[in-house]
């Protein structure tokens, strides 16, 4: 059996996939007791073919790389399983597409798991601009996450004994956290290895991206039905109350324009209030840029309603009462 196998899932992003792949060639691991396979969640043909083409790189250098298919669409969760399942290691690394493990990466992460410990959790870098978007630093805060999928280890039989990931979660978006959290209540011995770092780069991400990531929230309703009081020790140890309260005022302002203008007014002036509160803790250390500016304005008025609405939708969909 190799010592490691490195899974790496993807779905249509070949740049990145390259220099992944060219970072995970470049190991200080002996390249015969390791193997690389991409787990393609866009069962694409494209991707299939470049594969192949780094498999011959590797093969140059005594190493094993290929690439196993999901149907597509259905998330890195069921991509990362189809990848650890066509494995052959004793320890399963995993790292994503958008990340560039540095050489010593894989050496540390399997040395954290040789003293009988089921998983260990690398060191994540994400190189920040002096003054970033607020995007920039929400993403930045993966540096503070506990197993996070970019980068940690896990012995095979563990992963085994618990299933692998869950593949409700079809975002990448707590399905890690979810591995994690089932490990610790079995009682599992999970380490940090410092050693082993993974730079991930920011991506670019389009004018007003923080509405779109209000999705996640339905997976915290998962998340939270699954381990309760983890997640309220580790996630988020109270419900939103803000969002909630000023979705609320908004109401209570639609409301008032119709039965009750004095409360109405009342209920706008509290809506404007701690939507400019928000706003101004958004803008608090980033980008003053005048389009940076104007997206914070926005979307701080569209945020609490939507993160409330995708809450109450994952508390419905997965029976949970959660807030």
């Amino acid at each position: 059996m190799l010592r490691a196998s490195v899974v790496v899932p993807t779905c249509r992003r070949p740049d990145l996939l390259d220099r992944c792949l060219e970072a995970l060639l470049a190991q200080d691991f002996d390249p015969a007791a390791y193997e690389l396979v991409v787990a393609d969640d866009g069962a694409s043909e494209a991707t299939r073919q470049q594969v192949a083409r780094w498999a011959e790189r590797v093969a140059a250098r005594g190493g094993t790389l290929r690439c196993v298919a999901t149907a597509g669409g259905r998330g890195p969760a069921a991509a990362r399983n189809a990848g650890w399942r066509a494995a052959g290691g004793e320890v399963i690394a995993f790292t994503d597409d958008d990340c560039v493990p540095e050489p010593g990466w894989l050496s540390a992460g399997v040395a954290a798991l040789a003293d009988g410990a089921v998983g260990a959790s690398g060191r994540i870098v994400m190189p920040l601009p002096a003054v970033p978007t607020d995007y920039e630093r929400n993403a930045a805060g993966l540096t503070r996450g506990e197993f996070v999928t970019a980068n940690c280890f896990y012995r095979r039989e563990a992963l085994a004994a618990v299933g692998g990931f869950d593949e409700r979660f079809t975002m990448a978006w707590r399905e890690d956290s979810d591995l994690f959290f089932t490990l610790l209540e079995r009682g599992g011995r999970l380490v940090f290895a410092p050693n082993a770092v993974v730079v991930h780069p920011v991506r670019p991400a389009h004018w007003g991206v923080s509405l779109g990531q209000q999705r996640k929230s339905l997976f915290n309703a998962l998340l939270y039905k699954k381990h309760p009081t983890l997640y309220r020790q580790r996630i988020q140890r109270a419900p939103p109350w803000a969002y909630y309260g000023t979705v609320g005022a908004g109401l209570v302002a639609i409301g008032g324009a119709v039965g009750g203008r004095r409360v109405g007014l009342g209920g706008a002036w509290l809506w404007l209030a701690l939507t400019g509160r928000f706003c101004a803790k958004r803008l608090r250390g980033t980008s003053r840029a005048p389009r940076h500016v104007a997206e914070m304005v926005l979307t701080s008025a569209l945020i609490p309603p939507l993160a409330v609405s995708w809450r109450l939708r994952g508390a419905v969909k997965f029976r949970v009462l959660f807030l």
